[in-house]
């Protein structure tokens, strides 16, 4: 047989777009199978299209590849989030608490930079769907509120666990639906924090700000773990 004609690329491009916003928004459940020729329906495109949008989005960690048996969606996993948490707080506020200490006035103009641009993008697009843009935005805040720290492994290590839990922290609002949660104020609260040196404060703050994010996702599998809808 014939190998299918290769497809543009701003098709295949526009199919990975499709499947990541279908995964950021919870289209498509936690741990559940994906089935190439339904993908490939709904995409209208090729299976050859679909497997390379799916490979590109298992190199982001969004979806798990099976030798043999396709691919699926990550799994949501207590377990998993509960220690990415506990390490993500543990070396975050470590790097908080150092760029309080060790930060200059560069480290803080740009904290504040980051922080208006962050304050000034819309979490959502008009049509509902998550806004890449504040996704961008979000972990460029983060970044700089510990890029004082003065340890690139420091730096390295909180980037590299944000990374993993950044699906956790987007299905925590897609999921559950949480809108009674004021994030930008919490946001504004750490940017007072850090400029204001108050390297105590910056740490508790942050810490309650990324376990707030994991036990509203918690809440929400224990209730489907229990039937819920």
């Amino acid at each position: 047989m014939p190998p299918e004609p290769a497809e543009p690329t701003t098709r295949s491009n526009a199919v990975f777009d499709q499947l990541r916003a279908d995964l950021l928004a919870g289209r498509l459940a936690p741990g559940s199978k994906l089935k190439l020729a339904v993908l490939g329906k709904r995409c209208t495109a090729s299976l050859s299209v679909v497997r390379e949008a799916l490979s590109r989005l298992a190199e982001q960690g969004l979806v798990v590849a099976h030798p043999q048996r396709g691919f699926s969606v990550v799994a949501l996993s207590p377990e998993d989030l509960a220690d990415l948490t506990a390490t993500r707080i543990d070396l975050e506020t470590l790097a908080a608490r150092r760029s309080v200490e060790r930060g200059d006035l560069a480290w803080e103009t740009a904290l504040v930079a980051a922080h208006h641009m962050l304050a000034g993008t819309p979490a959502a697009t008009p049509e509902g769907e998550v806004n890449e843009e504040w996704i961008t935005a979000h972990r460029a805040f983060h970044e700089a509120l510990i890029a004082g720290c003065g340890s690139r492994r420091l730096q390295g290590m909180t980037s590299a666990l944000r990374d993993s839990a950044e699906l956790y922290r987007i299905w925590s609002e897609s999921l559950t639906h949480d809108h009674a949660r004021d994030i930008a104020g919490e946001h504004s609260t750490l940017l007072s924090l850090a400029i204001g040196r108050d390297a105590d404060g910056l740490a508790d703050a942050l810490a309650a700000h990324i376990q707030q994010t994991t036990d509203v996702l918690l809440r929400y599998a224990a209730h489907i773990g229990t039937g819920g809808a």
